[in-house]
């Protein structure tokens, strides 16, 4: 008799996981939505200023990066800053080829004129935390490499600038930002110079709820199921939301005043879910005298920049996304 799988849990839309391990991310939700998470293929010519292409960055792993490669006018040479980027989906879903994260990193690429070099992490429950974080640290790793000409990628080793590398992560993607950050401050990344870090609305919570999950709106880019489910999928067995990857402002996280950190552009937004305890982070670098700005969006909730229908439909949203991107531009622009 043939054993029918069965579903033993389940993040309403988004993830199904079943009894024999496997795990099923195909979307249920809303169809009219299902564009965003739909894959985009590469391209080499530059659509929109922008030219796409993925590489693999280690062949033993088969870790894959996407990068994208800004148009320069003009036949200018410039070498152009690099920003690293690590995707949200609570460490369980998304990818980094999504529609999604292709129509904000492609504008972002052109907006800060910078080269997005976009990590694919490795998912949860089949790997579980720290796995994404050692993913995006090898990517910075491989960064170095490039730039100690130990190898060679045609468009990094052309056109970036290994003296301006900055991290940047949406949402769990925030969390590793700050993960890799740390681990980067133990180590000799010369001649690379990691130059600043950008954490949008990181994943950043205690095992006891804050107000603001209390009291805050819960939005189809982040609710309070999704927040306890995907990060009981991805968290090491055993382990809670007090976590030093969930939870880097608490007892067993390392001291943040000992921590070597690069400049922080620290991004949150006023309805975000989670902001309650972003904030307590945002204190604690503070606290510790680390080069930390605030940068807080009105009027909007988590990852509402990826929301591509409200940014173009909503005059608040995209009022919000085009002020983050110019926040993130001077930030990248003066660093």
């Amino acid at each position: 008799m043939v054993h029918e799988k069965q579903v033993i849990d389940e993040v309403s839309g988004w993830l199904r996981v079943f009894d024999d391990g496997s795990v099923d991310r195909t979307w249920t939700g809303p169809p009219e939505v299902k564009f965003m998470s739909e894959p985009v293929k590469p391209h080499d010519d530059f659509i929109d200023g922008i030219a796409v292409k993925d590489v693999v960055a280690d062949d033993k792993s088969g870790s894959r990066l996407r990068i994208y490669l800004p148009e320069q006018n003009g036949g200018s040479v410039d070498k152009l800053p690099v920003v690293v980027h690590f995707h949200g989906g609570g460490f369980c879903i998304s990818q980094a080829d999504w529609f999604m994260y292709y129509s904000v990193y492609t504008r972002l690429a052109r907006v800060a004129n910078a080269i997005i070099v976009s990590v694919f992490l490795p998912l949860a429950p089949e790997h579980r935390l720290p796995a994404a974080c050692d993913s995006g640290f090898g990517a910075l790793l491989y960064l170095r490499d490039l730039s100690r000409q130990k190898i060679n990628e045609p468009w990094l080793s052309n056109f970036a600038d290994f003296n301006r590398v900055f991290l940047i992560g949406d949402s769990s993607g925030g969390n590793i930002v700050h993960q890799v950050a740390a681990r980067a401050g133990e180590e000799d990344l010369s001649p690379m110079k990691l130059a600043g870090v950008i954490p949008i609305h990181p994943g950043f919570v205690r095992s006891k709820r804050s107000k603001s999950e209390l009291e805050q709106e819960q939005t189809p880019f982040l609710t309070l199921d999704m927040v306890d489910k995907f990060l009981g999928f991805a968290l090491p067995i055993g382990s809670n939301k007090d976590h030093p990857i969930t939870c880097p402002m608490g007892d067993a996280a390392p001291a943040v005043e000992e921590l070597k950190l690069p400049p922080y552009l620290f991004c949150m937004a006023d309805k975000d879910l989670i902001k309650d305890t972003e904030m307590e982070f945002y204190e604690a670098l503070k606290k510790a005298k680390k080069d930390v700005e605030l940068c807080i969006s009105y009027g909007v909730g988590h990852s509402f920049y990826l929301n591509k229908i409200a940014v173009e439909m909503d005059p608040v949203t995209g009022s919000a996304t085009e002020k983050l991107f110019e926040a993130i531009a001077e930030f990248i622009s003066k660093h």
